[in-house]
């Protein structure tokens, strides 16, 4: 791919407006993750409960997908984005000045996150639809790296909370949230060409069709697992391995991006081998990761109350963020590929699909939390939630294995790319 003519294919400040609003929205989306431990400090709140309530963002973010999907086109994804940037940053700073004094507070604010995580549904198509097939794969992966917010919320958000109060890192929040609102306002664009308003029953056509479903659930798999462990890996830190807040978000940032910044190298990758096979592999690497990962034992006790400081933490939880940090990398590249193969076959639904295919994953998100919350509550342990992951990635290779002669057959040989 050569960059200057990748340049005159689209509108690349559309495309920068579209990365950092979706960027921003991310990193209020799972926000809760690394400060639950220091906002529930006080409430007496058991581990499985703490899960749920880093879920929730999770859960509301994808849901809202779709209706964010059908308001864009009624209204344009332009000024869709506006509105949805404004309600987050309304709330971050009502919680910036008011904070959260208990349990339904917390998940009131987890619903209106999760208007954040629904910008999926307005910013990649509002990318994808000013580029030409040959550079889906790597236009989807830039305006999807946005995830990479939460790695700036694991790195800072704890040490911040640690000095400040965890009030602060939303006032904090809200200074990029600003700058990038100003940007999106005065550089994106829609794409020409006249906007066709949705019904719900279009939703409902597009769902009767096998590969949107096949579609959703590899993304329940690649984008839920991502945004999955991105929430509910700093709590588990500090539970299975016991290390400090600062610690754990130091780690799960590390981890996180490998996912985030690798998205856009998955696409490019599946613009090069195809998205098929370069799914197939990714998932291989996935079912390794977790089902290594759900055999690992808790690490021993920090003989501080704080927990470990991460050059104190032992050999144990090293080798788990080793394994984590495989794992993430191929769920982030996975989503790359994913959204390589989405335009070639649903190119005039591709709002529709970005819809659906985002809220199948944002779904899958809340369940990996919650699957980990449940597991560690019944059983103790972590490992079953991770074994039952493990399994649905291993679903997700034979599933391609069995629609890849169709798809390279069909659409795929009328598409201008490799499938």
């Amino acid at each position: 791919m050569k960059f200057a003519e990748f340049k005159k294919a689209g509108h690349w400040p559309t495309l920068l407006a579209a990365f950092l609003y979706f960027d921003i929205s991310f990193m209020a989306w799972v926000s809760l993750g690394p400060l639950i431990v220091y906002i529930a400090r006080d409430m007496n709140l058991a581990v499985n409960e703490k899960f749920t309530l880093v879920a929730i963002p999770v859960l509301a973010g994808a849901l809202l997908r779709v209706p964010m999907g059908l308001l864009a086109d009624m209204i344009g994804a332009k000024r869709t984005g506006i509105i949805a940037q404004l309600v987050v940053i309304v709330a971050t700073a009502a919680v910036w000045q008011f904070g959260l004094t208990d349990k339904l507070a917390i998940e009131l604010f987890g619903v209106a996150l999760g208007i954040g995580g629904a910008s999926f549904a307005v910013a990649l198509p509002q990318a994808s639809r000013w580029y030409p097939p040959q550079y889906q794969g790597v236009v989807m992966g830039i305006a999807g790296a946005g995830n990479m917010g939460v790695v700036l919320d694991t790195l800072l958000a704890p040490t911040i909370a640690e000095h400040w109060g965890w009030q602060a890192v939303f006032g904090c929040l809200l200074i990029p949230m600003l700058m990038v609102l100003a940007y999106y306002v005065a550089a994106a664009k829609d794409a020409p060409g006249e906007r066709k308003p949705i019904s719900l029953k279009a939703y409902g056509v597009l769902l009767g069709d096998s590969d949107t479903r096949w579609f959703m659930f590899f993304y329940f798999i690649t984008f839920g697992g991502f945004v999955g462990l991105a929430n509910a890996l700093p709590l588990y830190f500090t539970v299975q391995y016991h290390v400090s807040g600062v610690a754990a978000g130091l780690l799960v940032a590390l981890i996180v991006a490998f996912g985030s910044g690798f998205r856009p190298v998955g696409g490019l990758i599946a613009d090069r081998i195809g998205g098929i096979r370069a799914l197939s592999i990714l998932f291989g690497i996935v079912v390794a990761a977790y089902l290594v990962i759900a055999f690992m034992p808790e690490g021993p006790t920090a003989p501080a109350p704080g927990g470990w400081a991460l050059t104190a933490m032992p050999r144990i939880a090293w080798i788990s963020v080793l394994l984590f940090s495989i794992g993430v990398l191929a769920l982030g590249m996975g989503n790359g590929a994913v959204f390589q193969l989405i335009p070639l076959r649903f190119r005039h639904e591709i709002g529709l699909m970005t819809g659906l295919v985002g809220c199948a994953g944002g779904i899958g998100g809340y369940f990996l939390a919650q699957t980990l919350g449940a597991a560690k509550g019944m059983t103790g342990g972590f490992g079953a939630g991770f074994l039952f992951f493990g399994l649905l990635a291993l679903l997700g290779f034979i599933g391609l294995a069995m629609v890849k002669v169709r798809w390279r057959t069909t659409w795929g040989a009328v598409s201008g790319a490799r499938v």
